[in-house]
């Protein structure tokens, strides 16, 4: 389970945990991972990684398999989120985003598919309702959403005759710091306003790992977050137009220096994987002879 130290990731490890399995956890926030991890009832395992270091994912995967066996089950779940305008937004913000979400992603396939291979088990990618429509304000976020449901539909194709089942989840609004920060964004939140209550409803993270554990457990090909989100699919030709008219309607409301409040990463862990980000490319000050 990559991103495994709080929100859907913290919560579908002790869904599967209670449900028997053995659970290893992956994260960039080391204390907050350890609680998480010690905190499940069965036998489970922590490691401190980022997944969009190739090699410390390709250790994990070693460490994961000497202490707990060979990944039956691997959940892609690692994502962050910036808000704000693209004009505005830090370079180097937009491209940890996609780093992170996609990059990360196929980074976490390619270390865990020999497990996969020789357990024929089940690689679930979690995606979103972001690869339905794709809203402004949030651009790398939607860039990377589509990206990763791409990817997994074509991996999928890859890997299924080597008896490797791939999920896809689509989850929509979920109770994480991640939509806190969001709705701390002004015209982000006026934005998720628009919608109809029942589309704006926010599940909590527990009812979300329940509906990703049955979709697991039966080794789905789409899992939907909430269940109605299914009936979206035959709609999607409609949506990114649709999408686009509202939020016209909506931004013409705000003044462009609106637009910029809050540009940057959204919620905590993402504020946690940038700073640790930028820590470890900050140069270390010279030595005092």
């Amino acid at each position: 389970m990559t991103g495994a130290a709080r929100g859907v990731g913290a919560a579908l490890a002790r869904r599967l945990s209670d449900a028997g399995m053995l659970v290893a956890l992956t994260g960039r926030e080391e204390a907050t991972l350890r609680q998480a991890a010690d905190s499940l009832p069965g036998r489970s395992l922590c490691v401190e990684t980022d997944v969009t270091d190739r090699e410390a994912l390709h250790r994990a995967a070693r460490e994961i398999s000497e202490v707990l066996g060979q990944a039956s089950v691997v959940v892609a779940n690692a994502g962050i989120a910036a808000g704000g305008p693209f004009a505005h937004t830090p370079a180097d913000v937009w491209q940890r985003v996609i780093d992170v979400n996609l990059t990360g992603s196929a980074n976490t396939a390619r270390a865990f598919l020999p497990h996969l291979t020789h357990t024929r088990g089940y690689f679930l990618q979690i995606a979103s309702t972001a690869a339905f429509g794709s809203s402004p304000l949030m651009s790398a976020y939607c860039a990377s959403k589509a990206g990763v449901e791409s990817f997994a539909l074509a991996l999928r194709g890859e890997v299924e005759p080597d008896g490797v089942g791939v999920g896809i989840a689509y989850l929509h609004w979920t109770g994480t710091d991640m939509i806190t920060g969001l709705d701390d964004h002004p015209v982000l939140q006026a934005l998720r306003r628009n919608q109809p209550r029942f589309a704006r409803k926010v599940h909590s993270t527990a009812q979300v790992s329940e509906w990703l554990t049955a979709g697991i457990t039966r080794r789905a090909r789409h899992i939907y977050a909430p269940p109605w989100l299914r009936w979206c699919q035959p709609l999607r030709p409609a949506f990114p137009a649709l999408v686009s008219r509202l939020a016209r309607q909506e931004l013409r409301r705000h003044p462009p220096s609106r637009l910029t409040v809050g540009t940057g990463v959204l919620g905590a862990g993402g504020r946690a994987d940038l700073d640790a980000c930028q820590a470890a490319t900050r140069p270390s000050p010279p030595e005092r002879p």
